[in-house]
């Protein structure tokens, strides 16, 4: 079995962590459960390109029980629990390609070894792996049937490229679940990142400026969670119902330029091309912490920022000290790649539990209906996010009311008015 991981000695550590995280996801052991007695993936190979953490281990265990052959890399090349990678190649036969810290010509490299397994689906975070198919190894684009997409920058991508008549396979935007980005994006993000902006500088959030860019899902957790802790928290947005939700929720909104001088930390969170610039940079004052939780490092004009400085050091792990010419300081986090992952450990497995239950369903879906699938990207279909919903219900111990059938006669009428 071909595979490239840090170090197989930490496979130990590995398999405890993904029990610890296991622990934490009923909804997708309870699919692992009837996919072993169904193997509704048997005779198909799946290709993922995902943060290789303990939460993605359950999923990709998950899927080899349903019967697939599967190979992983990683979406983001500081994502990676070597660990968990380890653990991964020495206890589930499951070649994995994935080394936290790795260059982009490594990551690159590490893509095009799961696409040499000629895969059927393709499982992706962020649409690497579908853009490198369909650029560079298009020689594997004729075994491929279908795919799923975790993120909300991966389904930008696909869309586009579905807009375009490029793409060439169905693909299930599972980001747009319900389950996924209304708790995932928002109860995930909020924590995860505040987590590893806080384990990266062990700063006080309370009482400093804390300034979010971007007020979608990612953004509203996030905001969420600094002003939970205490942070004076300042929002950043381009789309005017976006601002206009932030400042109803109780939100000081104004634009970048404005935030930048006053800001002590920074985070974007908008799946855009520099939305923090050189001119942003070059007003902030001493010490300002600035990071990212995107799923890419282009959201921060890192370039500019590096042309405003004349030295840089690491002060501490993931922490880079900038310097310009008249002393003031700004310090960038993990390189500029998802602070949430760079500097912690990503979601909590409580609410990737959903996501991947997503994940997993959709393969499922694909294998049964991609044949009468066009090139397009779909919804995840309401009966699996319902479900998903359901079922975490039930191992949350809550119930619900159900529609008797006077309710539902009533809401299928038009003729049963007041």
């Amino acid at each position: 079995m071909k595979y490239d991981v840090k170090d197989l000695a930490l496979a130990e550590a590995g398999k405890l962590r993904i029990e610890w995280a296991n622990q934490s996801m009923p909804v997708l052991n309870r699919i692992r459960a009837r996919f072993e007695k169904e193997k509704p993936l048997a005779g198909i190979s799946v290709a993922a390109c995902l943060h290789v953490t303990t939460e993605t281990a359950s999923l990709l265990k998950t899927l080899k029980a349903g019967g697939a052959e599967v190979v992983t890399c990683a979406s983001n090349p500081l994502s990676t629990q070597d660990e968990v990678a380890a653990s991964l190649v020495a206890h589930d036969k499951i070649p994995c390609f994935a080394i936290k810290g790795e260059d982009t010509k490594t990551y690159y490299s590490h893509i095009n070894a799961v696409l040499d397994a000629r895969p059927h689906y393709t499982m992706d975070d962020g649409a690497d792996l579908v853009s490198t198919l369909h650029s560079e190894r298009k020689d594997c684009l004729d075994a491929v049937v279908g795919g799923t997409e975790e993120t909300t920058t991966g389904v930008i991508r696909l869309r586009s490229m579905a807009a375009d008549k490029i793409l060439r396979y169905p693909i299930i935007a599972v980001n747009d679940a319900r389950t996924k980005h209304f708790f995932d994006n928002r109860y995930g993000t909020g924590q995860s990142t505040v987590d590893g902006i806080v384990r990266a500088t062990n700063r006080l959030i309370a009482g400093s400026r804390f300034v979010v860019c971007g007020y979608g899902w990612c953004g509203k957790g996030l905001a969420m969670r600094a002003r939970g802790m205490g942070g004076n928290v300042i929002v950043t947005e381009v789309d005017p119902t976006a601002a206009l939700e932030a400042v109803m929720d109780g939100f000081t909104v104004m634009p970048i330029a404005l935030a930048a001088p006053i800001g002590d930390i920074f985070c974007t969170v908008t799946g855009n091309i520099n939305v923090i610039r050189k001119e942003h940079f070059a007003a902030m004052k001493d010490g300002a912490i600035v990071a990212n939780s995107g799923h890419f490092n282009v959201e921060l004009e890192i370039g500019g920022l590096e042309s405003l400085s004349v030295k840089k050091r690491e002060i501490r792990p993931f922490v880079m000290e900038y310097t310009f010419a008249d002393g003031r300081r700004v310090n960038l986090l993990g390189e500029g790649r998802l602070i949430n992952l760079a500097a912690a450990e990503g979601h909590p497995s409580s609410v990737m539990d959903m996501s991947f239950a997503n994940q997993a369903l959709c393969i499922e879906y694909m294998v049964k209906n991609a044949a009468s699938l066009e090139k397009a990207v779909y919804p995840v279909p309401l009966d699996i996010d319902q479900a998903i919903a359901r079922e975490k219900l039930a191992a949350m111990s809550v119930s619900i009311d159900s529609l008797t059938a006077e309710q539902q006669k009533y809401l299928a009428s038009w003729d049963m008015g007041t």
